[in-house]
């Protein structure tokens, strides 16, 4: 009778898995998991084929049927003067009207002094809008050089 025993309990024990070898296997699991999780919901950063920045001067010789001129300003920044053929969406609002523009077209994002159009530029680029840049010195600059400008809503 003990030797039918040893059998049992030997036999047991080749076809079990220690603890630890169960504890790693479900560690590995959790982390592959997690990263597949990671993975599949991160947006990738569009990295744009346009210089950051664009100068005044280089905005004031872009074609308008070429390029969207995208305003990020607030509407009593924009009544007191914007540029003619320009849109405005605030920058308070670009995430949520993102569909609103174009993707065949590059787009130039304009503000006061060109912080807030660097900040909606980045918004852009993280949905995944390639050609996309700013304005470095905004309408301060643009209304300091006499380019045209319209008041009014």
């Amino acid at each position: 009778m003990v030797t039918s025993k040893k059998k049992s309990q030997s036999s047991k024990q080749k076809g079990a898995l220690p603890g630890w070898v169960w504890i790693l296997v479900v560690i590995v699991v959790a982390f592959g998991g997690y990263l597949a999780i990671r993975l599949t919901n991160q947006r990738q950063k569009a990295v744009s084929t346009l210089p950051a920045e664009m100068t005044v001067a280089e905005v004031a010789l872009l074609d308008p049927a070429e390029w969207f001129f995208l305003d990020v300003r607030e509407q009593s920044e924009w009544n007191e003067s914007h540029i003619g053929w320009a849109t405005l969406i605030p920058l308070g609002q670009l995430e949520d009207r993102q569909d609103e523009l174009p993707k065949d077209q590059k787009i130039v994002v304009i503000c006061r002094s060109g912080n807030r159009s660097a900040q909606g530029r980045d918004i852009l680029l993280k949905a995944g809008f390639i050609e996309v840049t700013s304005m470095a010195g905004g309408m301060n600059d643009w209304i300091k050089q006499g380019l045209p400008v319209v008041t009014g809503p």
